[in-house]
């Protein structure tokens, strides 16, 4: 999969399926699956180790995450996003990051939250011969300066409100004139969101408040599997297999065996008395 390819499928009407990775079995297993982007997130500080907000990842840490994705990935593309900090710190921080995830981290995309404030981050980028997905709308980092309460669970509610339209079609041609491969429009919602994939030519994906509307989605593995302790008291919705029930299932299981003195499965056979 290569970027113009992503772009061609816009083209051709077909859709873009996205998802967020974190870890080198996972990205196996969606790789086979014949996904056309693995992206890595900041938020796997928040969903896998417990972080109470995503702005505590460093680059270090993002970095080990990066590559052990990219060892797991042949055929999609790999994207990373940039922890909050090189991006704020001015453009050259922002240049020098993107070319340490793409030299240490083998990613073939960056990710920028909040990249709308720095066009001139996105061209230098760019010009540095490294894709951009800008990601823009209601973001925690972005969600105070448009009045809106940012949701980390779509609703109705965190949709960006139709009469919104026009300003959020005017920026995202703003990150596109500026480099941006693609975007990633959060909580978009129906309206807004199909004004903005139709006003540019390149990919539009989404994840919370994404839908059929834009060119793509982006979507966490864990929440499409119900990889979440949550999920084992509350059957999750909008999952496609309860992942955490079956977890728990498997290692109660496995702990009855031993504590009753069972073989267990996969276990060395006991030879005959």
């Amino acid at each position: 999969m290569t970027v113009p390819g992503l772009q061609q499928k816009k083209q051709r009407g077909e859709k873009i399926v996205g998802v967020v990775a974190w870890d080198y079995q996972i990205a196996r297993i969606v790789d086979r699956a014949g996904v056309d982007l693995v992206s890595v997130g900041d938020t796997v500080g928040v969903n896998l180790w417990g972080q109470p907000h995503p702005l505590e990842i460093t680059m270090d840490q993002l970095l080990v995450v990066c590559q052990a994705v990219r060892r797991g990935v042949k055929r999609a593309l790999v994207s990373c996003d940039f922890p909050f900090g090189p991006l704020q710190e001015g453009t050259a921080s922002a240049v020098k990051a993107a070319i340490k995830l793409v030299k240490e981290a083998g990613t073939d995309l960056v990710k920028l939250d909040g990249a709308s404030d720095f066009p001139e981050a996105i061209t230098a980028i760019d010009r540095a011969g490294i894709p951009v997905i800008a990601q823009f709308g209601i973001t925690p980092q972005t969600a105070l300066r448009y009045g809106i309460t940012y949701s980390a669970t779509p609703s109705a509610g965190s949709e960006i409100p139709p009469e919104m339209t026009e300003e959020f079609v005017e920026e995202a041609r703003r990150l596109q004139s500026a480099g941006a491969s693609m975007l990633n429009f959060t909580n978009s919602g129906p309206i807004v969101g199909s004004a903005v994939a139709k006003a540019v030519s390149i990919p539009v994906l989404g994840g919370f408040g994404g839908g059929p509307w834009l060119d793509g989605r982006i979507r966490m593995v864990t929440a499409a599997t119900g990889y979440s302790a949550a999920s084992i008291d509350k059957e999750p919705a909008d999952a496609y297999v309860n992942v955490a029930k079956l977890t728990l299932e498997a290692v109660t299981a496995y702990s009855e065996d031993v504590r009753a003195g069972r073989q267990i499965k996969g276990g060395i056979p006991v030879p005959p008395e």
